[in-house]
């Protein structure tokens, strides 16, 4: 199995070669380039967050608990929230992922489970597409590819080290094609997988400033009530999400 170091220092190549192609072949702003190219260098470690404990899981996190509250100012500021609001929201945000993130890993997954999946890079990317809130939808799916190619590099090394060579024989270990894959052995990983991405599949399509860009109106995944009782506790909101 790769360890940290290989994980991230190919994480991060790829991503500074992400971010290049970004910005001088299709014309991404030196900014989004950059915040793409860290974001496939960080998501090079995402998949290890089912490790119980050591560095991968700790320092995931810990970049994490910093990178999401910064990404999602824009968000912050569509929900009319105040500077002060996006302040305590920023601190929520990073004790959750530092302290919390941490423990419903260590309880719920195990190690090359089915967050060592390509379902699971695919749930890291609709989350980013969420997270990262953008007027440009090519911003968003830049950002957001670049996750999802991140996490597969983690993948693929994985499967790499799964098979040993010494010169005059290859080895095959038993952990070969637990990373790559679409499925667990087991149902109720299958299950939760792709109900976890199902559910993103629905918060996406309902994405009110996804739906604008296409001209449509944004598919009603909450109650109006309890949309109503949010956006009044946190001081405000779009009119749009008050009718």
């Amino acid at each position: 199995m790769a360890d940290f170091k290989t994980h991230i220092t190919t994480s991060t190549v790829i991503g500074v070669g992400y971010g290049v192609g970004g910005f001088f072949g299709f014309g991404f702003s030196l900014e989004h380039s950059m915040v793409a190219g860290a974001l496939c260098s960080v998501a090079g470690m995402l998949p290890d967050l089912d490790s119980s404990s050591g560095i991968p899981q700790r320092e995931t996190l810990s970049f994490l608990a910093v990178l999401v509250p910064m990404l999602m100012m824009h968000r912050f500021r569509q929900w009319g929230m105040s500077p002060e609001n996006m302040v305590f929201a920023a601190g929520v945000v990073y004790v959750v992922f530092r302290f919390g993130l941490g423990r419903l890993f260590s309880k719920y997954t195990k190690h090359r489970g089915m967050w060592h999946s390509i379902p699971a890079a695919m749930i890291a990317g609709l989350t980013t597409f969420i997270v990262c809130l953008s007027p440009e939808l090519g911003v968003r799916l830049f950002k957001s590819w670049a996750v999802v190619l991140g996490f597969v590099t983690h993948l693929v090394l994985d499967e790499i080290w799964s098979v040993d060579w010494n010169g005059n024989e290859i080895r095959v270990k038993k952990s070969f094609g637990t990373a790559l894959k679409w499925f667990s052995p087991k149902l109720w990983p299958n299950i939760s997988t792709y109900g976890k991405l199902a559910i993103l599949l629905i918060i996406v399509f309902g994405d009110q400033s996804l739906m604008q860009y296409f001209g449509r109106e944004p598919v009603t995944i909450v109650p109006h009530a309890a949309k109503q009782w949010l956006m009044d506790s946190i001081g405000g909101g779009d009119p749009v999400l008050r009718r």
